[in-house]
């Protein structure tokens, strides 16, 4: 049984694709508990940019700005995931 404090980003989810090449990844051996705190933080950012941006006119730079911080969470959670269904973790 895997204790969910010892489990780390496993490193192997790209973002920011360009000509089918990433121009970033997330890194390997963060703590999970760390790695998701941080994208509950992007996410809050996000939401306010995005809320801004359906709010005010000429704040589409709100919109993009929110649409990176989400594409930089997704990659932290799918790696997350990664990690937690890989062999090995079961927490049963």
């Amino acid at each position: 049984m895997t204790n969910l404090q010892d489990l780390k980003t496993a490193g192997l989810t790209p973002f920011s694709i360009h000509s089918d090449q990433p121009l970033f990844r997330v890194n390997s051996g963060v703590s999970i508990h760390e790695a998701l705190s941080h994208v509950s933080d992007l996410l809050h950012l996000s939401k306010l940019l995005a809320e801004d941006a359906a709010m005010e006119r000429g704040k589409d730079r709100y919109a993009w700005a929110s649409h990176y911080l989400q594409e930089m969470s997704k990659a932290v959670i799918d790696d997350v995931v990664k990690v937690l269904g890989a062999p090995g973790n079961n927490r049963n």
